[in-house]
């Protein structure tokens, strides 16, 4: 059967979550952040990422806001800065990040030729929509499904049932994309078809099952149909 749903995680696979760090930087109210960002991008990413598996393996599930901030924190004292004029900088471009270039492209093809799509995120509601409408998606998705709706972050099962019983289907209608390994390799054991965009070349992760196809970029997932 052929796949007729794309779905697709959001922060690093439709959205550059560099972006934020990279623009403050730029901007002379925060020039301490202008030899640091791109390690405290990755740190703010990496705990952001780390909290929300330990929330779920706790059982002590907040929203992905949270995280997000507390995230900020443990890497803005990380690289010794305590500014709170950053720290409000870089939330509130967080929740406008940039869409990658070839994002809104790829997503109009899609639903060009008839598909449907979607994002699955870890990302709460209002999160996901302040995102989409900011970079210009939102009318190029036809939903915006979040972890919200079942309090458990990916890689659980719970949140990539969310895609079938929006849509119907089986898995195997899916295709799932995500930037993040350990994601596309969750969907693939969950019995999505996968596509991991590898954009840093990184090693495939050692876990139960690995993601069917590896990209560099999103632009050739409209090939897949």
């Amino acid at each position: 059967m052929p796949i007729n749903t794309y779905v697709f995680d959001a922060y690093g696979t439709l959205f550059d979550v560099n972006a934020a760090a990279a623009q403050a930087a730029k901007e002379p109210a925060h020039t301490a952040l202008a030899k640091v960002w791109p390690a405290l991008a990755r740190d703010w990413r990496r705990k952001q990422l780390e909290y929300s598996w330990l929330r779920a393996v706790a059982g002590r599930h907040c929203d992905f806001w949270q995280v997000t901030q507390d995230g900020l924190d443990w890497a803005m004292e990380a690289h010794g800065l305590d500014d709170a004029a950053t720290r409000a900088r870089l939330l509130a471009l967080y929740r406008q990040l940039a869409a990658y270039p070839e994002a809104k492209d790829v997503l109009i093809t899609l639903r060009g030729r008839g598909a449907k799509t979607a994002v699955l995120s870890n990302g709460s509601p209002k999160m996901l929509l302040e995102a989409a409408t900011s970079a210009g998606l939102n009318m190029h998705l036809d939903a915006l499904l979040s972890v919200e709706d079942v309090g458990v972050f990916k890689p659980h099962s719970k949140v990539y049932d969310l895609v079938c019983a929006h849509f119907g289907g089986t898995p195997k209608d899916v295709l799932f994309v995500s930037s993040n390994g350990w994601d596309a390799a969750g969907a693939a054991g969950y019995g999505f078809q996968t596509a991991w965009v590898n954009r840093a070349g990184e090693p495939v992760d050692r876990l139960y099952a690995k993601p069917h196809h590896i990209l560099s970029d999103l632009t050739t997932i409209p090939e897949f149909i």
